[in-house]
């Protein structure tokens, strides 16, 4: 395992209800869904049922097992964190549930939604076996093990076998923290045949795997699995393995792709188009085995690629791509130009982004599907007072994701306000850091005099975890449960032009 490295996970705001469109609209401007998961009827989740809130895995549970029927729709919403200790097996005649895993098994017509601070599965993986029209958005599923203590769903983060249809995972974030060496399995991961589902706008991060179709060469009944607008990032593999079935992969942004990328085996065919690769080895071929998979590919943008030299067990695409199949895909779509899309996935993918899609000319924009919500924040409208008491980023450092000529992560801890840090960009995070972890429940982020209300959209995260803590719509006061932590971001997730922080002040209280 090389190259990897606890990254921040994101977390829910606000979700809306995800409803299939008609099968000629599957454009991602609609915000609805999208891929091969329109297909086969259509997936629809838990629209038309009746919607419950749930805070513990044992409550997700309970609501599933109290509906009429094992298909009666229904809409879980969930907020907080669900682990081990309230994840409880529940019974009845409309459920088959297990303790120690979110269990969607011969179930159909379910949402499972993130809202209000967020919705965390915390070392719990979800497993969906023998069910069909399933979403799920607006999560976070981290580090999930199959090996070590606790143990969830085999090590995957979402997984699902035996005779699946039409699941829609919509910006969710998936990570681990290490490889199979340090516990973990796959992200994201269908076998025994699954089919039409769609993995759109989420983020895969910190793992060893990144999922596959098919557990083995003779797992050849899965496919049909549309991947879009995902960020892949610090993966050693399987983004993702294919066996067999078809594939669609396109507007995906791969960063840190360490052993080998997307694998096409065993007669999987993919068209991979207007994707960006960076930083990463072996993004395209047949690896680890003589059984030939297939690839169409087009638009695609290779940026610091390397590729290693074909031999009996690997044969990589590259370093000049070209196609050795030709794949027909039955939905209308819309392909971001591939230049564009580390940004616009930048700032759409994964949890707690209100749900952003792309307009397709590289645009973030609010869903237009009018059964969705407009997203709240959970920032007052009229910011807290000045907190009192020590500003505990004095004594402490700083660190960001980037920083714009002039300015200086430190500045943001200087108790200076003409001081200023900026990012490269208009989105950013920064961070302030001790030696010690430090007990935070209250931080004050400060614009620059004269470019207040530029930051519109910002998440602040426990880096030592991932879990986000809040979130918010404009810089000021913000507080959240008392947190201790060695790190704590602020990651600016939109604005209306370049964010100016002149100060990222933390308190206790």
């Amino acid at each position: 395992m090389r190259r990897l490295w606890t990254g921040l996970a994101a977390t829910a705001v606000v979700a809306g209800l995800g409803v299939a469109l008609p099968l000629t609209q599957a454009s991602a401007a609609t915000g609805g869904v999208t891929g091969f998961a329109t297909q086969n009827g259509g997936t629809t989740g838990g629209a038309g049922g009746a919607t419950v809130r749930a805070t513990t895995g044992t409550a997700i549970h309970t609501a599933l097992c109290t509906r009429a029927s094992s298909s009666t729709p229904i809409i879980i919403q969930v907020e907080g964190t669900i682990n081990h200790g309230n994840t409880a097996k529940v019974s009845g005649s409309s459920c088959n549930t297990a303790a120690g895993v979110i269990e969607l098994k011969q179930i159909s017509n379910v949402t499972i939604v993130g809202v209000g601070s967020g919705a965390v599965f915390d070392q719990l993986g979800i497993h969906i076996r023998e069910s069909s029209n399933i979403i799920i958005q607006n999560v976070t599923v981290r580090n999930v093990k199959k090996s070590g203590s606790p143990t969830s769903n085999g090590g995957d983060a979402i997984g699902m076998e035996s005779d699946v249809r039409n699941v829609w995972v919509d910006h969710v974030s998936l990570l681990a923290s290490g490889g199979e060496a340090e516990g973990f399995d796959g992200l994201f991961d269908m076998k025994d045949n699954t089919q039409y589902v769609t993995l759109s706008y989420s983020t895969l991060r910190n793992s060893g795997r990144g999922g596959l179709i098919g557990s083995s060469e003779s797992d050849t009944s899965n496919g049909y699995v549309t991947f879009h607008h995902n960020l892949y990032e610090n993966i050693d593999s399987r983004t993702p393995l294919l066996r067999g079935g078809i594939a669609h992969i396109y507007n995906n942004s791969y960063v840190s792709l360490n052993e080998s990328g997307i694998n096409s085996r065993a007669g999987a065919r993919a068209k991979v188009e207007n994707n960006y690769f960076k930083n990463s080895k072996d993004v395209l071929g047949t690896f680890y085995t003589d059984a030939a998979g297939y690839w169409q590919v087009a638009g695609n943008v290779f940026d610091n690629v390397t590729w290693s030299a074909p031999g009996d067990e690997n044969n990589p695409a590259g370093p000049n791509p070209v196609s050795n199949t030709s794949v027909s895909i039955p939905y209308a779509y819309t392909l971001d130009p591939a230049s564009c899309v580390p940004s616009v996935v930048a700032r759409t993918a994964g949890s707690g982004t209100g749900l952003q899609v792309s307009d397709g000319s590289c645009t973030p924009t609010q869903p237009t599907n009018p059964t969705q919500p407009t997203p709240s924040q959970t920032t007052p409208s009229t910011p807290p007072s000045q907190p009192s008491g020590t500003n505990l980023s004095l004594s402490g450092g700083a660190d960001g994701s980037s920083k714009a000529s002039g300015t200086s992560y430190g500045n943001v801890k200087d108790g200076n306000l003409s001081t200023i840090w900026s990012p490269s960009g208009s989105t950013g995070s920064i961070s302030v850091k001790w030696d010690a972890a430090t007990t935070v429940s209250r931080i004050n982020v400060r614009e620059l005099a004269g470019s207040e209300g530029t930051v519109t959209a910002f998440r602040v995260l426990n880096s030592d975890t991932g879990a986000v803590l809040t979130t918010g719509s404009r810089a000021g006061v913000v507080t959240f449960a008392a947190t201790s932590a060695k790190k704590i971001t602020v990651d600016i997730t939109a604005a209306s032009g370049t964010p100016k922080i002149a100060e990222f002040e933390t308190y206790a209280s």
